[in-house]
């Protein structure tokens, strides 16, 4: 650990507000700005995670949908217990994963889905950019089918090749697509937020039989850079696209 990050951590406002507010991560504060802009969270609403570790983004959720909503938070890692909300340890592309949400839920639908998932930086920004827009563009896949028509969508995104195509499939699935650049996101970072918002009932023409990540693929194909095939994955580890993540690595 570098004297450079820990004197830039010491400094961080967002990071002495969170904990002094009880928030698990300075992240919480993203949410809370998402919120406070678009409203994608409505007291009673059934709100879903992803990548939930280590629990803040969750613990926003809990306070905006009041006693008579629900959230559930799920991660690849284990994460403590969050007062108001279930935890699932599981991988989103996994069935089984989305058969434990279904279970939870309920025969109901979600009315948001939130994730700022992302990988573990390797350091390398092109890789790290690659990586985390692919993840994204599963999570979008795994949300579609449990989120409800007019519901919202809102993911982590990080400036670069490619996230064109993930802006593209979005649009496809949601009559309102935006991006957003919290306050609380570091000044050095690219990362930006991905606002969907009304999820039409069904797909638009164009998108029709393709996944949203069929749609990057094919995107990126026009763009030149080439997507390998899945590679077969062990028990602790997730394969996104073509490539090897392990954890969630927050934030």
């Amino acid at each position: 650990m570098s004297k450079r990050w820990y004197q830039e951590n010491r400094r961080d406002p967002w990071r002495r507000q969170a904990k002094s507010k009880g928030y698990r991560a300075r992240s919480a504060y993203k949410l809370k700005q998402i919120q406070e802009k678009f409203e994608i969270i409505r007291k009673g609403d059934y709100v879903l995670d992803i990548g939930c570790h280590p629990g803040g983004w969750t613990q926003v959720a809990v306070e905006e949908v009041g006693e008579d909503g629900y959230v559930i938070g799920v991660d690849l890692l284990s994460t403590s217990p969050v007062e108001g909300a279930t935890i699932i340890i599981g991988d989103i592309t996994n069935p089984k994963t989305i058969e434990q949400i279904n279970e939870e839920i309920e025969g109901y639908y979600l009315n948001c889905v939130i994730s700022d998932i992302s990988p573990r930086l390797t350091g390398r920004y092109d890789t790290d950019q690659a990586i985390s827009l692919e993840l994204s563009t599963m999570v979008l896949d795994a949300a579609m089918p449990i989120l409800n028509p007019g519901g919202s969508f809102v993911t982590k995104i990080f400036q670069g090749v490619g996230i064109e195509g993930l802006i593209e499939a979005a649009k496809m699935r949601f009559s309102s697509v935006q991006r957003y650049a919290p306050t609380a996101s570091r000044s050095s970072s690219s990362e930006t937020y991905l606002i969907c918002r009304n999820k039409l009932p069904k797909v638009r023409k164009e998108a029709e039989g393709k996944t949203a990540y069929d749609h990057l693929k094919e995107h990126l194909k026009k763009l030149d850079i080439v997507v390998e095939g899945v590679e077969e994955k062990d028990d602790d580890e997730t394969i996104i696209g073509y490539r090897k993540y392990v954890g969630s690595g927050k934030k």
